[in-house]
């Protein structure tokens, strides 16, 4: 791992190279999935076949595209106990948690006795992407579809592309707990194409969430418009700030749980105990030497992984703020009083008790998180992304005569003469 010293008269410019470096693939993939949304639009059903036998290895025509109620079923039967007693504990948080986010309804008469309100109504029908690469992912199947259905949505279509044809159980038993109502073994863009402008089996869907690889991520890009999005996704991260207080064993497997997920992933430390800041890399490599995900996790560390000293611990939320990271692990005494101090962080996990993983799977918030430093500007996926807003305005006579003076001053203003005749026929004094 990477070790920058605040002290050194070089971290300055070091930092600001690590804060805006990028780390999403950067081979250039707008071209090639432009072709295949255009193939999809083009072909349909016969692109998505073609595709998907492509870039998955098996002949969806003889499986379907759809995976049906029976095969979900004997999927739901073939888990183990214990691995759906997880899942049901999971659901629960998540939904618990979920729902204490449902927005209220705004009405309200102002003082000139114009009435004013807000409502909200959930999308009619949402897609949700999850991952099937070098993992499958059930728990980011609940973290899309569970508050999509609290939200109210109608419709809930999941896309899970199947390497070589096998569809993990855990994943479609997951898809049958959340209420989805649709799920089709396809990945990759031809999926988001597919739920962006339909086939002739496939309806389109009116907004897509969920992560996915540089493809995916594109192909959201592209579609946005057509369809809304949750946001464009890229390597997952962490950024932990440990003091002396932190145990360097539990640092350590918190920064190798992150560098797991992808080679692009990436692991910060940063620290005012010189002590843990040199304890942390070696007791990385010994948990590093027994971990299964070892090849992927040590190219993200070696490659990515960064330790940064600082004198105090008041030195780390700047350069927290100029991160914004999408996880943020507080492993040090007062965790509620530093994270009070961070303006910047998709998700925030306080204590040595509270590692990010338990925010994976059943802390309750979502796992869904803004990456490489979007977490300035937006936040995890939430039912507030599955809901839209309605503005709701109401005149009377008397309370258009308070105000209608102004607009059709403003009205002349901007030169639109329509706008101000459609005050003045209304009569103004």
């Amino acid at each position: 791992m990477r070790f920058l010293d605040a002290r050194a008269a070089s971290f300055d410019q070091e930092f600001a190279a690590l804060a805006a470096g990028r780390r999403d693939d950067e081979t250039d993939v707008g071209a090639a999935v432009r072709a295949i949304i255009q193939q999809v639009c083009r072909d349909g059903e016969a692109a998505l076949v073609e595709l998907t036998a492509r870039f998955d290895r098996f002949d969806p025509a003889k499986t379907g595209l759809r995976i049906g109620a029976d095969e979900i079923e004997a999927a739901w039967a073939a888990c183990p106990a214990e691995q759906l007693r997880a899942l049901e504990l999971a659901a629960e948080r998540i939904e618990a948690f979920h729902r204490r986010q449902m927005p209220e309804p705004l009405a309200w008469t102002d003082q000139a006795g114009i009435r004013l309100g807000q409502r909200w109504s959930p999308i009619d029908a949402v897609g949700l992407y999850v991952p099937g690469g070098t993992a499958a992912y059930p728990s980011s199947v609940l973290m899309n579809a569970i508050p999509a259905r609290v939200a109210g949505c109608r419709r809930l279509v999941v896309a899970a592309p199947t390497p070589a044809g096998r569809s993990n159980p855990l994943v479609l038993a997951a898809c049958r707990l959340a209420g989805v109502d649709e799920v089709y073994r396809i990945g990759g863009a031809q999926a988001i194409a597919a739920l962006a402008y339909g086939t002739a089996s496939i309806r389109p869907v009116d907004k897509i969430t969920g992560p996915g690889n540089a493809y995916v991520a594109e192909a959201k890009r592209q579609v946005f418009g057509v369809v809304g999005i949750d946001m464009i996704a890229g390597p997952s991260e962490v950024v932990v700030v440990a003091d002396r207080t932190a145990r360097a064993d539990l640092v350590a497997a918190d920064l190798i749980a992150q560098a797991e997920h992808d080679v692009l992933a990436q692991s910060i430390l940063i620290t005012d105990d010189p002590q843990l800041a040199g304890d942390v890399p070696h007791e990385v490599e010994r948990q590093l030497a027994r971990a299964p995900r070892q090849a992927i996790a040590r190219e993200s560390l070696d490659r990515l992984g960064v330790v940064i000293l600082v004198e105090t611990l008041d030195m780390a939320p700047p350069l927290v703020d100029r991160l914004a990271p999408e996880h943020l692990e507080l492993m040090v005494q007062d965790p509620e009083a530093l994270a009070a101090t961070i303006r910047h962080a998709g998700a925030i996990f306080l204590g040595s008790w509270t590692p990010e993983v338990v925010g994976d799977y059943v802390g309750g918030p979502n796992h869904v998180l803004p990456t490489s430093r979007s977490a300035r500007f937006s936040s995890g996926l939430s039912v507030y992304d599955f809901m839209k807003r309605t503005t709701l305005l109401g005149c009377d006579e008397a309370g258009f005569r308070q105000v209608a003076t102004a607009a059709r001053v403003l009205a002349e203003a901007e030169g639109l003469d329509g706008h101000a005749q459609a005050i003045r026929l209304r009569g103004t004094r």
